[in-house]
């Protein structure tokens, strides 16, 4: 049996000082990359990814070359391949990646994070460059992703170890090559939904959806911030109904829009009735959106309080928690994210 991973013999240090390398235990490894250290351990078993130099009965301990193949493996794995197809990747990668320190328990579940259901998604072609295969469609134990594709996938393995460096880069990528409506809806809504379903069968994991929410939220805006000038003269104002605490959705249509040239003002979730009106005086905008997930905050009143027919803008409002029959004649109800980037375009833009 090999020994425990809790401490160093003495030869190992000698050894680690003679190479001038620093070597790190399983635990140490596994709280580096996020993972649990019994995954470290399949992987040691299962692909050959353990630590170099190994002599049965001492303390195993992973050098840097060893770390840099570990983090070629959990590349590829948060990119949708399987652990087979991961690991071959790692063994023949010739660059490292940039070391990164995502924080997670050494108890954590190891099906959660880099050990779930195997993947034949064929996502490394024969030059073992990463690709995404949206043909994918595989089960997970950690989060329940039924028909989700690789992308989805491997924002989930990165959410559930807290990882939110590749959460976000993988938002990020996706955003620009698919664009934010089918990020936010093959993507992010799958992953968001698994992790909130999680969470109601097993109590825990608010670490989990709350790490996700932040990680989409900075993904979203650096579209924003990177957008082309915007085409229209009167921008959209964006917001939630006052007392809303959630506006997620409303960031993705606020990104979406900027994709589009569509010049906007989105406004968070602490801005006052009185804050908006005024906004709404100051900006003479287009079209307004207000934002309602929670039916008890989606009174029509709100409408009555903003003077939108006033400054001749259109008036929306987006979100479960509006009632169409409840609304005035001159509201309209925005659908999906697509639809409602489509109408707030052709209202503004033409």
């Amino acid at each position: 049996m090999p020994a425990d991973d809790s401490g160093a013999t003495e030869d190992s240090d000698a050894s680690a000082a003679a190479t001038g390398q620093p070597r790190l235990t399983v635990a140490a490894v596994a709280r580096r990359l996020g993972v649990a250290p019994a995954t470290l351990r399949t992987w040691d078993r299962r692909y050959g990814l353990g630590p170099s130099g190994h002599t049965t009965g001492r303390h195993r301990r992973y050098g840097p070359d060893d770390i840099a193949r570990l983090e070629q493996m959990q590349r590829a794995l948060l990119r949708g391949a399987s652990p087979a197809e991961a690991a071959r990747y790692a063994r023949t990668a010739a660059a490292p990646l940039p070391q990164r320190f995502p924080a997670e328990s050494e108890d954590a579940p190891a099906d959660e994070v880099g050990d779930g259901a195997l993947m034949s998604s064929g996502v490394l072609d024969d030059e073992h460059e990463i690709k995404f295969d949206r043909a994918a469609n595989t089960g997970g134990r950690g989060l329940r992703l039924s028909g989700a594709g690789p992308r989805a996938r491997g924002l989930g393995r990165a959410a559930l170890a807290l990882d939110s460096w590749s959460a976000q880069r993988l938002l990020i990528e996706s955003m620009g090559s698919d664009g934010v409506v089918r990020t936010w809806d093959e993507m992010l809504c799958p992953v968001l939904r698994a992790v909130a379903e999680r969470r109601q069968r097993s109590g825990a994991g608010v670490e989990v959806q709350q790490l996700l929410v932040d990680c989409a939220s900075t993904a979203l805006r650096s579209v924003i911030a990177t957008a082309p000038a915007p085409v229209n003269p009167r921008p959209v104002v964006l917001a939630p109904v006052p007392g809303e605490a959630q506006e997620l959705e409303l960031i993705a249509l606020a990104a979406a829009l900027a994709a589009n040239r569509v010049g906007h003002r989105l406004f968070g979730a602490a801005l006052p009735r009185e804050g908006l009106a005024s906004a709404v005086r100051r900006l003479a905008p287009a079209a307004v959106v207000l934002w309602s997930d929670q039916p008890h905050y989606a009174s029509p009143r709100v409408l009555g309080d903003i003077p939108i027919t006033r400054q001749r803008a259109r008036a929306f409002v987006a979100g479960a928690g509006w009632t169409p029959e409840a609304l005035p004649a001159h509201v309209e109800l925005l659908g999906s994210l697509e639809g409602a980037v489509d109408r707030v375009v052709e209202t503004v833009v033409g």
